[in-house]
């Protein structure tokens, strides 16, 4: 399976993995499926960092290194921003794309968010 980590997910995994239900942390280790992460959740974590609502250490290029490592970048593509703009979502533009991302590279969106549980055709897996 081919997993695209929202950003919570993400950073939980990487930084906070008793956030994470026993059921996401087994796919999430299961070295059969695939951890896809978006461009626009590094923007989200590095912005998080910037503003101070969140510490991501000294030095952002050793932490975002550390970060994505065995993770598949997922590309940001004119059909992917389309993909965002057609979302029955909330305004919140990272959660547009993120949920576009996995409708048009057929990703398995893992969440705790609710409004993005079931959106339209896209396969979720949630953290509850």
């Amino acid at each position: 399976m081919k997993l695209l980590l929202d950003t919570h997910i993400w950073l939980w995994l990487v930084g906070n993995r008793r956030q994470l239900a026993s059921h996401v942390l087994t796919e999430l280790q299961n070295t059969q499926n695939e951890i896809w992460l978006s461009p626009i959740s590094v923007w989200e974590a590095l912005t998080l960092h910037r503003k101070g609502r969140m510490y991501l250490g000294p030095d952002l290029e050793v932490w975002l290194a550390q970060a994505i490592r065995g993770t598949h970048e997922s590309p940001f593509t004119p059909e992917i921003v389309f993909a965002a703009m057609q979302m029955p979502l909330h305004p919140d533009p990272a959660d547009r794309f993120i949920a576009a991302t996995a409708q048009v590279l057929d990703l398995t969106l893992v969440t705790a968010d609710k409004r993005l549980l079931g959106v339209g055709s896209i396969k979720t897996i949630a953290n509850r």
